[in-house]
């Protein structure tokens, strides 16, 4: 099995990374799915460049997802919720129709992690992810577990510039090229 590694000929590089929750009947106090990621970016070292709820509304999402990719100060924009199969989840219907290219390997992988952890219960997320102009933006379930997945499993090794043999820091100058 592949083990991933840090290259010691590499700084740190800190994103700025804004966190949306997507919920009917959370708040900002009570949303503790986003609060998780925050603590966990920061702690890699990241900045947290906002956070917000919103509704289960796939205008809503839009609006904030666009907002965030609009400005030039975030780096990467985290969703976390509405990616189930009930009638209000439509994270993926509000985000995937934005993406300028899609990222089909984050869900493989994010369900692969997933699986080691609520076995097939990993069924149940539509987690997605996709590049929106130069803005890497991921879809998350809203679960503590989920968000911890997704990021200890997977985030948190590519949205590091030292992790080898590749990472998406190291592609971000490059994003923009036509």
């Amino acid at each position: 099995m592949f083990k991933s590694a840090l290259s010691p000929d590499r700084a740190f590089v800190p994103l700025r990374i804004a966190v949306i929750a997507v919920s009917d009947t959370r708040t900002l106090e009570t949303d503790t799915g986003g609060a998780l990621l925050k603590s966990l970016l920061e702690s890699d070292g990241h900045i947290c460049a906002d956070r917000v709820v919103v509704r289960d509304d796939i205008q809503q999402i839009r609006k904030a997802v666009q907002g965030y990719v609009a400005d030039p100060d975030v780096d990467v924009v985290l969703t976390t919720g509405g990616t189930g199969f009930s009638g209000r989840d439509v994270t993926p219907e509000a985000v995937e129709p934005l993406f300028d290219k899609q990222m089909d390997g984050f869900s493989v992988l994010f369900h692969q992690y997933s699986a080691t952890t609520v076995g097939t219960s990993s069924l149940q997320s539509r987690a997605t992810a996709g590049l929106i102009g130069t803005t890497f933006v991921f879809c998350l379930p809203g679960s503590r577990g989920a968000c911890r997945d997704a990021w200890e499993g997977i985030l948190t090794h590519q949205l590091d510039y030292r992790h080898m043999p590749c990472n998406f820091v190291e592609l971000m100058p490059r994003l923009a090229e036509r």
